[in-house]
């Protein structure tokens, strides 16, 4: 099982292990993407982004639970 499956939840060591980038940058994806969450009605968490999110921003496709 892979991490993205484990977790609902990631931080930002998790999003910079994944995606390869920086903190200063996964922090920045972060807050556009907890942004675009909260503007869709969403309750976020700062410094946390919903793994399922996040998948669907990499990848481009609906994660199904």
């Amino acid at each position: 099982m892979s991490m993205m499956q484990e977790k609902m939840y990631m931080d930002v060591d998790d999003v910079c292990e994944i995606l390869g980038v920086s903190k200063t940058y996964a922090y920045s994806l972060m807050r556009e993407y907890n942004k675009e969450l909260k503007a869709k009605g969403y309750i976020v968490v700062a410094g946390k982004i919903s793994t399922k999110f996040l998948a669907e921003k990499i990848y481009g496709m609906k994660v199904e639970d």
